[in-house]
């Protein structure tokens, strides 16, 4: 599959999220839609991005838009999560990785000169028709949730 881009539509999907609810991506249209992966629960770096991400949330509210995280772990895992960070986003379950796969976010990785494979952070916006409006690759944490408001706030207009 060729790598995703901006204007592409993006790809659909339905999986479990937090509380057991299933997420849709067709139950966003509409709406625009922050859909970031990250690689782990409960780690310094994705907590960070979750923390900033729920700060901001009634920023992208205003702007039309909603904000689904995604990573491998188990609807439990983002429960307690969420629970013990007190996020207010969405987070999507992909155990199996193919959502991971669809967005091109499933790579290799290399640590301390040891190579294995993982969720590259990345984040994608889709606009309202579903089409993938901006990609942002290999995310720093500092700043990126207000990159990304920018962005969203700029597809309104």
């Amino acid at each position: 599959m060729s790598e995703l881009k901006t204007g592409d539509l993006a790809p659909t999907f339905k999986l479990p999220g937090d509380g057991g609810e299933d997420i849709d991506l067709a139950d966003f249209r509409g709406q625009n839609v922050v859909l970031y992966f990250y690689p782990k629960d409960d780690t310094p770096g994705c907590t960070t991005e979750a923390i900033n991400f729920t700060g901001a949330k009634a920023d992208f509210e205003a702007a039309n838009t909603v904000i689904i995280g995604a990573s491998k772990d188990s609807v439990k895992r983002h429960d307690n999560f969420k629970a013990k960070h007190e996020l207010a986003v969405r987070l999507v379950s992909d155990p199996e990785g193919e959502l991971c796969e669809a967005y091109g976010v499933w790579v290799l990785k290399k640590l301390y000169g040891r190579e294995y494979m993982g969720i590259e952070r990345a984040t994608f916006l889709i606009d309202a028709e579903g089409k993938i409006a901006k990609i942002w690759r290999k995310v720093k944490v500092k700043g990126h949730a207000e990159d990304v408001l920018d962005a969203a706030r700029d597809l309104n207009g």
